[in-house]
């Protein structure tokens, strides 16, 4: 057996298990992150690459593993998970390398471990478009295609994403080891992460300012999600991570038609993960965290690390909006202006996307009478202000193109019914720079057609 030169494998056995990938059937390379691929200093033929990111060879001779964690799915503890259908195969520049779909692990539950096509493109194209808005997340550096059958509801052909990122831990690693009180194992654990991926929290309050770090991390990322119109479906515990990215794309969406009670995924049947719930959902599980390194803070500490969260977020989200607005200099009556521009896009039903963009062109947006009454209050704000750079302040901000369900949806039906895989380039090309105005492909910009507007993503891969 080859030598993990894992990073992670130093923490023994008890926290993964060696794993030998299950190869694609005639398998062939999609698409390939080619700035991801050039960061990452890599220097291989795409043949090469292609029997990597397969699973059909390793990676620098490493031995892939799959890790185990425990998690709360919809609230409800579960006290044994895994990477069930993706494993670690190997690092390079500081970075992580994981497949998802290369076949069963110990933890895949009696499932096949593989993804299918339909998911695997809407994970790669959302880690770019995430990527494009400046929001953490893990990477996509390929995406795989094959002739493997998969059953799902119906017979699919699977696909592999190779994924990147610091680390892929999650809250649910602390969870498992805290829940069977192996304490020896969460210290561990919380040392291997604040030496790697938090160097600045080694003072003799390592674990409290580590906390209070991912605290801040993870505030930051729900306040990019909530400005960018982000929801992410499956905010278990299993799913988030422990350096701040958003991970484990699975029935995401982004706001379409302004609605916070929007739901992405059609299996959360309660609400739970709707839009405007992810806040207090992402504050819930880092108090399931706080939970799990009760052996190595203070109730106290932990209090104190959680009360962060609201400032955190708070500043971090209103900086946004104010951006997203054109408005440098705070003013008390911001939220109040901003709120009211929601107001007018839930009662009419606006689309999000396309009405914060708007903002750019006052002149144009005050032909649609509905913003008629908020653009007399808007423009005395910015004649207050007077910013010279206001527009390209927004425009930095305010996205011109996000992923759609239904452009991820022609995507997928092409890639399916056709072979093509064109728009799955186009896509991902766009994506990554959703700022731009991008003159010939402002089409992107429709709202979803007649077809689209019944679409359905569930956690089914």
């Amino acid at each position: 057996m080859a030598k993990n030169t894992l990073d992670f494998s130093s923490l023994g056995e008890e926290f993964f298990s060696p794993i030998e990938t299950q190869p694609l059937s005639s398998p062939f390379l999609i698409h390939k992150n080619q700035a991801l691929y050039e960061q990452l200093n890599l220097s291989m033929s795409d043949a090469d690459l292609l029997g990597v990111a397969s699973g059909e060879q390793q990676f620098q001779s490493t031995q892939p593993i799959a890790s185990i964690y425990a998690g709360h799915q919809f609230g409800h503890f579960v006290s044994q998970l895994g990477d069930g259908r993706s494993c670690l195969i190997g690092q390079t520049q500081g970075r992580e390398l994981s497949l998802k779909g290369a076949g069963p692990t110990p933890y895949s539950r009696n499932a096949d471990g593989r993804a299918v096509l339909r998911s695997s493109i809407r994970e790669y194209l959302c880690s770019i478009a995430m990527k494009g808005l400046n929001i953490a997340t893990t990477e996509a550096l390929t995406l795989v295609g094959s002739e493997t059958e998969v059953c799902r509801e119906q017979i699919e052909t699977g696909a592999i994403v190779l994924r990147t990122a610091p680390s892929h831990i999650r809250f649910g690693h602390f969870e498992l080891f805290a829940s069977r009180g192996q304490t020896k194992q969460v210290k561990r654990l919380a040392d291997f992460v604040i030496e790697r991926h938090y160097p600045h929290c080694q003072g003799k309050n390592r674990y409290v300012d580590f906390l209070s770090e991912v605290v801040k991390r993870t505030a930051t990322m729900i306040a990019g999600w909530q400005a960018q119109g982000f929801s992410h479906g499956v905010m278990n515990t299993d799913n988030m991570s422990i350096v701040g990215l958003t991970i484990d794309y699975g029935p995401f969406g982004f706001l379409e038609t302004y609605n916070p009670k929007f739901i992405c995924n059609h299996s959360d049947h309660e609400g739970r993960y709707a839009f405007e719930q992810q806040p207090g959902i992402a504050l819930w599980n880092l108090s399931r965290l706080t939970d799990s390194l009760g052996s190595l803070v203070t109730d106290q500490q932990a209090k104190s690390a959680l009360d962060s969260y609201q400032t955190h977020l708070v500043e971090a989200y209103s900086k946004l909006m104010r951006k997203k607005f054109g408005l440098v200099e705070k003013d008390d009556q911001d939220n109040v202006l901003i709120g009211q521009f929601f107001e007018v896009l839930y009662k009419n039903q606006k689309d999000c996307t396309n009405s914060l963009r708007q903002l750019n062109d006052v002149d144009a947006l005050s032909k649609d009478s509905d913003f008629s009454d908020w653009l007399v209050l808007y423009d005395k704000r910015i004649t207050q202000e007077q910013s010279s750079n206001r527009i390209e302040l927004m425009n930095s901000v305010n996205p011109k193109y996000i992923l759609r369900n239904y452009l991820a949806e022609v995507a997928i039906r092409k890639a399916q019914d056709e072979k093509n895989y064109t728009e799955i380039n186009t896509l991902f090309n766009l994506l990554s720079q959703p700022f731009g105005e991008h003159p010939d492909l402002t089409a992107y910009t429709n709202e979803a057609p007649s077809w689209a507007q019944g679409l359905e993503v569930s956690c089914s891969s």
